[in-house]
């Protein structure tokens, strides 16, 4: 066991439909009250020393989810861009959205930006990734390097995992710890695929909006519990941990 810190959690929110249709309520219904439970998700990771939480809202192929479907989500996007700005502020949560933002509405870009400018420089972080992709994370700082090397700027001999880390969408915050999906599915569909290189997985048979601010400080428990060696042996974890 080691007191391992814990800094950055990310979790995919899985199973507001199922939640939804399990009460015989529309499918919207369920990702409406999935919006309360990241304000009790957040208030948990501040009360256990959580410096940032990356949440999955709509992945790069959910846009492939029936169009009325669709339309809902963004809806309820950008009423929670809207009035969750202020809110955040007073807690002193800055906002950040990750993500490609072209295909969003003129209306939904402009709140992203707004929600932003007004919570810059607080002490933790909400990340919402928004039509977001692992794959399309790495596409895009491959591209940022391969126009560098074009330029002149870079040689390519010069390229390293840090060099390429630098231009991913996380880069300037602290290393993912700790992953948790809910929904009692297990694969991690795409998400934060380079940042989850050495993070710990915890998988929740609880739906969303069943996964309150409790459930949370369980999954930290969890993680605290974990020793994590980074390609060390356990030996030599113990022996630093003595030394430390």
């Amino acid at each position: 066991m080691t007191d391992n810190n814990l800094r950055h959690v990310a979790i995919i929110m899985d199973g507001n439909n199922r939640w939804a249709k399990q009460r015989g309520m529309a499918g919207v219904s369920g990702h409406k009250v999935g919006v309360e439970r990241i304000r009790d998700v957040m208030a948990a990771c501040q009360d256990v020393g959580v410096e940032v939480l990356t949440v999955f809202a709509f992945s790069s192929e959910n846009w492939r989810r029936p169009p009325v479907e669709v339309e809902a989500l963004m809806s309820l996007f950008l009423l929670y861009l809207k009035n969750e700005a202020k809110a955040l502020k007073k807690k002193d949560v800055a906002l950040r959205v990750i993500g490609n933002r072209e295909r969003f509405s003129s209306s939904i870009q402009k709140a992203i930006a707004a929600a932003e400018d007004l919570t810059r420089g607080g002490k933790t972080t909400l990340v919402i990734a928004a039509d977001y992709g692992g794959r399309w994370d790495i596409a895009e700082a491959a591209k940022k390097i391969a126009h560098q090397v074009v330029a002149g700027e870079l040689d390519p001999a010069a390229i390293t995992e840090d060099s390429l880390h630098e231009h991913t969408c996380l880069a300037d915050l602290p290393p993912l710890d700790l992953l948790i999906r809910t929904g009692g599915e297990v694969r991690i569909s795409n998400f934060l695929l380079w940042q989850c290189a050495y993070a710990e997985l915890f998988f929740s048979d609880k739906l969303w909006p069943d996964f309150d601010g409790d459930e949370l400080k369980k999954a930290a428990a969890s993680f605290h519990e974990r020793q994590r060696r980074f390609g060390m042996t356990g030996d030599q974890i113990d022996a630093r941990a003595l030394n430390a």
